[in-house]
C-alpha cells in the first residue's frame, strides 16, 4: 500500500544494488513503525525473485514472511478466515529453525529467495542468535530483509551483517496520498486531522481514520497544551481508549502521543529541550514494550497521560 508512495531515496539504493554484480546477503529497514518498510519488503522482495516472463500473482513460493503467530487456536481460525487476529508478542526460535530448514533446499521458481521478517524487533533472544548463524553463512541466492522499528533493539552482530536502508517521514502530501489510495471514505476534515496527527508516518494515519483515534488525539492535545491535574483529563483518555482495546489500539495511541512530543520538540527554543527530549525518549520505550509487554490498558492510559501532562509547561519542569 505505502511501497509505491514516499521512500525514493531507498528505492534507488535497492535498485542499484539489484543492478550490481554482487548484492548483499542481508537488508535493514530501518524507520519508525508504520512508516511503510513491511510494504517495501514485500514490493523489494518480488523484485529480487522475479525472472523472466513477469511476476508471479499472489504468494510467491521463494518468499518467506516471518512475523508473530496467531495467540491461540481461536485467533488462528479468525487469520485463516480474513479478519482480524492477536498475535504472539514475539518470533520464536521455532520458526526461525523452520525456516533455515528450507534453506536446505534451492529456491522453487528461480535462482533467489527473500527471507522477510517483521519485525526484527520481535525476535526472541534466541531466534535472534539462531537467525545469526543464517547470517554469518548464508545459503547461495538466499536475501534477508529485516524490518526494524528500532535499529537499536538489535545484536550488534546482526547490524554488523546488515547493509541499513534509512526510511524517512513522508510529506503531508504523500500521506494524503495514501489516505486517498487505503481510505478513500475518509473525508476531507479526517485526513487533515489524520496527516496532522501522525508526523510523517503514514501507519499512523491510516490507525488514526481507521480506528476512530480523533477524540483520542484531541484529548492528548490537551493535556500536553494544559496539563491535567485533576487527572479529568486521563479519565476521558481512557473512556476514549476502551476498557479492553485491542493491542493495536494501544499501539497507535502510544503513537499519536509520540508525534505530539516530536512536534513540539520542533517548534521549541533549545532552552527548554531537556523535559520534551526525556518525554519523547520515554514514549519511543513504551512504544518498543508495548507489543512484547501485557500492559494494563488503564495503566497504559495513565502513563501516557502522566509523559504528555508533564510537558504542559516544560519551562516549569526540572530535568530527571
Amino acid at each position: 500500500m505505502t511501497a509505491a508512495i514516499g521512500h525514493d531515496q531507498a528505492w534507488t539504493e535497492w535498485r542499484d544494488a539489484l543492478a550490481g554484480p554482487r548484492l548483499h546477503h542481508g537488508w535493514i529497514l530501518s524507520g519508525r513503525r508504520g512508516i511503510g518498510k513491511a510494504g517495501f519488503a514485500l514490493a523489494a522482495a518480488r523484485e529480487l525473485v522475479a525472472v523472466p516472463g513477469g511476476q508471479m500473482p499472489g504468494a510467491h513460493p521463494d518468499i518467506v514472511v516471518l512475523e508473530p503467530l496467531p495467540a491461540n487456536p481461536d485467533e488462528e481460525k479468525k487469520r485463516d478466515e480474513g479478519r482480524p487476529y492477536l498475535r504472539k508478542r514475539s518470533i520464536g526460535v521455532e520458526q526461525v529453525r523452520a525456516m533455515q530448514s528450507r534453506l536446505t533446499t534451492r529456491p522453487t521458481l528461480g535462482p533467489r529467495r527473500a527471507i522477510i521478517i517483521d519485525a526484527a524487533d520481535d525476535l526472541e533472544r534466541s531466534a535472534a542468535n539462531a537467525l545469526l548463524k543464517s547470517l554469518e553463512e548464508p545459503p547461495v541466492g538466499t536475501h534477508f530483509l529485516l524490518v526494524a522499528h528500532r535499529l537499536g533493539g538489535l545484536l550488534p552482530t546482526i547490524r554488523s551483517r546488515c547493509r541499513i536502508l534509512h526510511f524517512r517521514p513522508l510529506t503531508a502530501a504523500q500521506i494524503d496520498a495514501v489516505l486517498h489510495q487505503a481510505a478513500p471514505e475518509a473525508s476531507a476534515e479526517e485526513r487533515a486531522a489524520a496527516i496532522a496527527a501522525a508526523a510523517g508516518s503514514p501507519g499512523v494515519a491510516l490507525d488514526f481514520v481507521s480506528l476512530d483515534l480523533a477524540a483520542m488525539h484531541a484529548l492528548m492535545v490537551e493535556i500536553a497544551g494544559t496539563g491535567d491535574p485533576d487527572l479529568s483529563r486521563r479519565g476521558r483518555l481512557g473512556e476514549a481508549m476502551g476498557a479492553r482495546p485491542e493491542r493495536r489500539r494501544q499501539l497507535a495511541a502510544i503513537d499519536l502521543a509520540r508525534a505530539i512530543v516530536a512536534e513540539r520538540l520542533r517548534d521549541t527554543p533549545r532552552g527548554q529541550l531537556p523535559v520534551l527530549a526525556d518525554t519523547h525518549a520515554r514514549l519511543v520505550q513504551l512504544g518498543a514494550e508495548a507489543p512484547t509487554f501485557n500492559f494494563d490498558p488503564g495503566l497504559l492510559v495513565l502513563e501516557i497521560g502522566g509523559l504528555l501532562a508533564r510537558i504542559a509547561d516544560p519551562r516549569d519542569q526540572r530535568h530527571g
